[in-house]
């Protein structure tokens, strides 16, 4: 290839035109959009139009082959600006509520792939992460070395040591290194533990999934670790790999077959309601207080898991639970998705307060989630909204009830 990604309206494929053609201009995935709803450039409706317009202005030099007329799709004067592109969280809420099926991110993450690797134009705070990826394989950029310091003296095993384990668990870059996923890894072993669970860690050999690279146009480094960590579970071909992190899960379920590494793929959410089902994790009447739900996208949107959260929740804590007003396929993203989890939010009101408010309005005292990012957004919008409601993935909500008390 000569180019990467979307530069210029002639790279687009038959599907892409496709989807410009098909828009009804409805406004269902405006509604929905959580950067529409916060005062951000990007509209998903204004994306499509203004691709579609420039497409026509343009057509006869696409038509006529003449490439080197075409402008490019980012530009001076064009309505697709860098705000635009950098403003989505990828959280699916457009695609997932389109009457007709149109597949907006396709456009954005391309042309973010494009800024990225061709023109090196990107959010100046990710140079930081890109080189903490590249470096370390995390994008805080600790060293790779300490991926199992969360775990000492707590008999977690490495895989290289029990290379039998029932579970390979893919504990991810924010449970070994963000101090809140930390806490919220440690909680998940106990949990394991207790249910009598066979499982080992990668440790020092698990690299960031490349996740946060693939969705922030970055497919170069994306690419390098996935093939790092599909070489690695290549070597073990584990029975069953576990994630307590939705986009760990989405990657390795869905996008790892690329590189030949496609293994059964559990969210923590499925298995530790598995794992009650099958009495290995009994609640023990502890109280856990008046509990809601935030869906993280990539767990409900992107894989359509919604219920089993809410029936883990439910049975931990004598069947209570609140209800936000955003649910299941029409939840509320935090913020943090598409890599803006390590960007700035300049623009508009920040969509994790606006999340944040929403939680407060339900009255509850906890929050839970399950997703480390999600864990950090609502804290960090309910720390700014002077709230005291506290958030908790449901990992912590599992060990809290099922512990002697």
């Amino acid at each position: 290839l000569e180019t990467f990604g979307l530069g210029k309206v002639n790279e687009l494929n038959w599907k892409n035109v496709l989807n410009l053609y098909a828009c009804t201009e409805c406004g269902r995935c405006e509604e929905q959009c959580p950067a529409a709803n916060t005062d951000k450039p990007l509209s998903p409706k204004k994306i499509i139009h203004d691709i579609k317009v420039d497409l026509l202005d343009q057509a006869d030099a696409v038509l006529s082959h003449n490439g080197e007329a075409i402008q490019p799709l980012v530009r001076e004067e064009a309505e697709v600006t860098q705000d635009v592109l950098w403003s989505c969280t990828t959280c699916r809420a457009c695609e997932d509520i389109c009457p007709v099926n149109i597949e907006h991110l396709d456009f954005i993450i391309e042309s973010r792939k494009h800024q990225v690797l061709m023109e090196a134009a990107f959010p100046p705070e990710v140079q930081e992460t890109f080189t903490n990826l590249e470096n370390q394989a995390n994008p805080w950029g600790f060293s790779a070395d300490t991926r199992a310091d969360w775990c000492k003296n707590m008999g977690v095993p490495l895989m290289c040591d029990a290379p039998e384990a029932d579970i390979l668990w893919f504990v991810g870059c924010a449970g070994s290194f963000d101090d809140r996923g930390k806490k919220i890894s440690q909680a998940m072993a106990r949990v394991l533990q207790r249910a009598g669970v066979k499982f080992a860690i990668l440790g020092p050999e698990e690299a960031c999934n490349g996740d946060m690279a693939r969705r922030a146009g970055n497919e170069y480094l994306a690419q390098m670790l996935m093939q790092q960590n599909a070489e690695t579970l290549n070597q073990y071909k584990p029975k069953q790999i576990l994630t307590s992190c939705p986009h760990c899960y989405n990657i390795l379920k869905n996008e790892y077959g690329q590189f030949d590494a496609k293994y059964p793929v559990l969210n923590h959410a499925d298995y530790l309601l598995s794992l009650h089902s099958q009495g290995r994790l009994v609640p023990k009447g502890n109280s856990l207080g008046n509990l809601t739900f935030h869906d993280s996208c990539y767990l409900g949107r992107w894989n359509g898991i919604t219920q089993s959260p809410r029936d883990l929740l439910r049975s931990m804590n004598n069947g209570q639970l609140t209800e936000l007003e955003r649910i299941g396929d029409k939840g509320f993203c935090c913020g943090a998705g598409g890599g803006r989890m390590f960007m700035e939010e300049t623009l508009g009101k920040r969509i994790n307060m606006d999340r944040a408010e929403e939680v407060m309005r339900s009255g509850c005292a906890t929050v839970t989630a399950a997703c480390p990012f999600c864990a950090t957004m609502l804290s960090d919008g309910l720390r700014d909204n002077e709230s005291e409601i506290v958030v908790k993935d449901i990992a912590e909500i599992v060990d809290e009830a099922t512990r002697e008390s």
